[in-house]
């Protein structure tokens, strides 16, 4: 499995750079497409404390994580009328991203409740 801090990396990637091209792309660009570009930006600033296993850090990367994937059901909606499917693809690349992320933040709290227990025993 993918590691946390990796997973989060590839995100924020993804969540900076596709927001870019689709403004680029767009014959009627919107600042709203820089809504994800925010989050990524967030997210890579929340890199150092992922890397380092800062629980808080994480737990926020998480929640931005979180957030992100709900709000890009909305994009989602839009896109799937298949009249725009680069559009489509960069929202459920972002979408694919930030669930992978979560998994992979997910497996990594998993793995650190058990280490704490067997340390703990």
């Amino acid at each position: 499995m993918l590691s946390a801090p990796m997973a989060n990396l590839i995100n924020a990637a993804a969540l900076c750079l596709l927001p870019i091209w689709a403004y680029i792309e767009s014959p009627e660009p919107s600042l709203t497409a820089f809504i994800p570009l925010g989050f990524g930006v967030a997210l890579l600033l929340c890199q150092p404390g992922v890397k380092a296993e800062n629980k808080m850090i994480a737990h926020i990367a998480v929640l931005l994580t979180l957030v992100v994937l709900i709000a890009l059901f909305m994009p989602l909606s839009s896109r799937l009328d298949g009249s725009d499917p680069l559009g489509l693809a960069r929202v459920v690349t972002m979408m694919l991203t930030s669930l992978l992320a979560m998994f992979a933040f997910i497996a990594s709290f998993r793995a650190a409740r058990k280490a704490r227990e067997a340390a703990g025993d």
